[in-house]
């Protein structure tokens, strides 16, 4: 199936519950976190959805992969955030297990994008010629 808008991308929509289970996770951190890694963790995991979005919306391969690649790195973001906030007691082993499931399974997909993105700009490439 060829999607046609960002929101049928299995990564986009894995990476929408990922900010959701997120925003729901950092409602319970202390407030004095709220302008410190509460907002932080927020801002990150709001990026890799937004930046998947954004570069399912450019047309150029070389475009896309630049978007895809900024998503690659808030999610890694996260990831360090999720570690950080496990680690001062913020995240219980439960939560963080639910967490570190839903981002690694989002890095795998987005990975996979990141893949096909790159050989459909080769074919194109390679069309041209």
């Amino acid at each position: 199936m060829v999607a046609k808008t960002f929101k049928d991308l299995i990564v986009w929509q894995e990476s929408y519950k990922l900010a959701l289970a997120v925003y729901k996770t950092t409602a319970q951190f202390p407030r004095q976190e709220q302008y410190g890694l509460t907002s932080q963790l927020q801002r990150a995991v709001v990026s890799v959805s937004s930046n998947i979005a954004e570069g399912f919306g450019r047309n150029g391969a070389r475009e896309k992969d630049q978007f895809y690649g900024m998503a690659h790195g808030s999610l890694t973001e996260v990831e360090n955030q999720i570690l950080i906030a496990k680690g001062v007691g913020y995240i219980k082993q439960e939560e963080f297990d639910k967490l570190e499931s839903m981002y690694i399974l989002t890095h795998k997909l987005l990975s996979g994008l990141q893949r096909a993105n790159k050989l459909k700009g080769i074919k194109s490439k390679n069309s041209k010629i």
